[in-house]
């Protein structure tokens, strides 16, 4: 969008439309995968409220429209009240896409999810697939039952994602040794950025995208190297914000930001560094 499309669109009072807005109902996960660009292998713990989740969206659902709502993690399915995150979106967002996204292990807890989901005609379930080994595929058989019975008894709408096809790395090294790439080409890095389009909501703000979002988390942790305090430095969406800086911030692509990741695509094997769980 182009600066004279976006007084345009403010003149009019129109809603800024984001393609896709995620929020995490659980920092932890039970997965262990290289370069995760939410930080999810670095054993994280802590879960959103569903009090605290429907405080955040209100500060933003007259404000803002989204097209998809992506529900994840670390692992969404480690919340105890995961169901009721998809009648909270939807009543915020009325004609968004709504998704949840597992590593399916944890499914089973959740016996009310497949009826919720069915019936809602907008919303689905992605199970991410993060080894191609046969003992992960072993181990994925009671998950993929347990699917095929929701889908049998409730018509769920299903999606298997094989996120081990297209990892990429995010950042180098691990813990206090984890560093950004200093390719210095931001443009080149957005282009190529598999969320550039996805916006998170944390804290009641709005945030570039997950790497960013949950930095300040990664930091507080393992105290990182300063050279990650420009990137730290970052300030996301407000909801005092005004509609200029809220349309400003819609249409923005890359920014000094993006490089803390790489400009070129960096693959990434996840196999190997894979903590593959008990399914009990």
């Amino acid at each position: 969008m182009t600066m004279l499309q976006r007084v345009s669109a403010l003149l009019r009072g129109e809603r800024p439309v984001f393609r896709k807005l995620e929020l995490h109902v659980a920092h932890g996960c039970n997965l262990s995968c290289e370069s995760c660009s939410h930080y999810s292998n670095h054993a994280h713990a802590g879960t959103v409220s569903l009090e605290e989740a429907d405080r955040w969206m209100g500060l933003w659902s007259r404000r803002v429209s989204v097209t998809r709502f992506s529900l994840l993690g670390g692992e969404p399915s480690i919340h105890p009240q995961l169901p009721g995150f998809v009648g909270l979106v939807r009543r915020h967002w009325p004609r968004a896409h709504i998704e949840i996204v597992s590593n399916g292990f944890f499914l089973h807890r959740h016996p009310s999810l497949p009826a919720i989901l069915a019936a809602d005609p907008d919303a689905r379930l992605v199970v991410s697939v993060h080894h191609d080994s046969e003992d992960y595929r072993e181990r994925l058989k009671p998950v993929f039952e347990l699917l095929e019975g929701w889908q049998r008894n409730h018509k769920l709408r299903l999606e298997i994602r094989p996120s081990d096809k297209n990892w990429t790395r995010r950042y180098e090294g691990f813990g206090n040794a984890m560093l950004p790439f200093e390719d210095r080409d931001t443009r080149a890095s957005w282009e190529i950025c598999p969320a550039r389009h996805c916006k998170q909501l944390h804290d009641g703000q709005i945030w570039k995208c997950a790497p960013l979002a949950y930095l300040p988390m990664q930091n507080a942790k393992y105290r990182l190297s300063e050279k990650w305090d420009p990137y730290l430095a970052y300030r996301p969406l407000e909801p005092g914000c005004s509609e200029a800086e809220l349309q400003a911030f819609a249409a923005l692509e890359d920014e000094d930001a993006c490089g803390m990741c790489p400009a070129k695509q960096r693959f990434s094997n996840c196999l190997t560094l894979c903590v593959v769980p008990r399914t009990g």
